[in-house]
């Protein structure tokens, strides 16, 4: 059972996203399911997902431990092959993309980093550049150029020359959305991004995505556990309840205490702070 509120499809950009008026925007979009159905083990994450995601929009995907956010994430990557139904990325199917031509439009954080070999910092992040040079090429004074931005937008301008074994949790999360800033794709797939960030890194890391989205015309789809920064930093939101159920719409319909109280199975209430709305558990006394 899925139940689809306020369908991105007819509606527009956020007024936040873009200087152009939604009667004049022509976009296709960047991520499209049509009918979608994951499952993992004998278990359905989601069935009959119709989902589309333009230029300049953020979706949040949230469910609890264990429901599917990671495999509907890889699905959405093209790693994995859906049950059912068809994906869409910029308008191409996978298949036809194939794996260059995926890796050039659509980028994925994965939740874990492996580092299995020795390389500094700013060796790790020029890794980004891959699927955009060709066989036997090597990374450019340019491609060095880019790396080391990236790295200065993430806070590590420093430590380009250090030991990527050398890193804390969150600063190797850090060279890690770095490494993905630098593939510079039109659509981020990123899973769980705050993962070992402090609070001021999490709130950077955020607004230099939503920057992304909202200046180069990228879009996101974010695997997230804080729903009060998952309120404030999408335009969409995909509840996974398990079972193939699903909610999905428009953040401001879909995130309300009632929906996430049913989602976490615990019982939060809503309060009101001028434009923004913060949602709290609710402690028993």
């Amino acid at each position: 059972m899925s139940a689809n509120v306020a369908p991105a499809s007819s509606r527009p950009v956020a007024s936040d996203q873009t200087n152009e008026p939604a009667g004049s925007r022509r976009y296709s979009p960047l991520l499209a399911s049509h009918d979608l159905a994951v499952s993992i083990g004998g278990n359905t994450v989601v069935a009959g997902l119709n989902l589309a995601l333009h230029p300049g929009e953020r979706l949040a995907i949230l469910g609890r431990n264990g429901v599917g956010k990671t495999t509907l994430l890889h699905t959405l990557a093209g790693l994995a092959r859906p049950e059912a139904g068809a994906l869409e990325l910029d308008g191409h199917g996978y298949a036809a993309l194939g794996p260059r031509g995926a890796a050039r439009l659509r980028g994925l954080l994965p939740q874990h980093q492996g580092d299995a070999f020795t390389a500094s910092v700013l060796e790790t992040v020029l890794i980004g550049r891959h699927p955009h040079l060709s066989r036997w090429d090597w990374e450019s004074e340019a491609d060095e150029g880019l790396a080391r931005a990236a790295l200065a937008a993430v806070g590590l301008a420093d430590l380009a020359a250090r030991s990527i074994h050398t890193l804390s949790g969150g600063e190797r999360q850090r060279v890690a959305l770095a490494t993905l800033l630098v593939q510079a794709p039109r659509l981020y797939l990123l899973d769980e991004p705050l993962a070992h960030l402090d609070l001021n890194h999490q709130v950077a890391m955020l607004e230099l995505f939503s920057r992304r989205a909202r200046e180069d015309g990228a879009a996101l789809v974010m695997v997230l556990h804080d729903v009060n920064l998952a309120a404030r930093y999408s335009d969409q939101a995909l509840l996974l309840h398990g079972e193939g159920e699903h909610e999905l719409g428009d953040s401001e319909a879909v995130l309300d205490a009632a929906s996430l109280s049913r989602l976490y199975g615990h019982p939060l209430r809503v309060i009101e702070d001028g434009e923004r709305r913060w949602f709290v558990p609710e402690v028993p006394t």
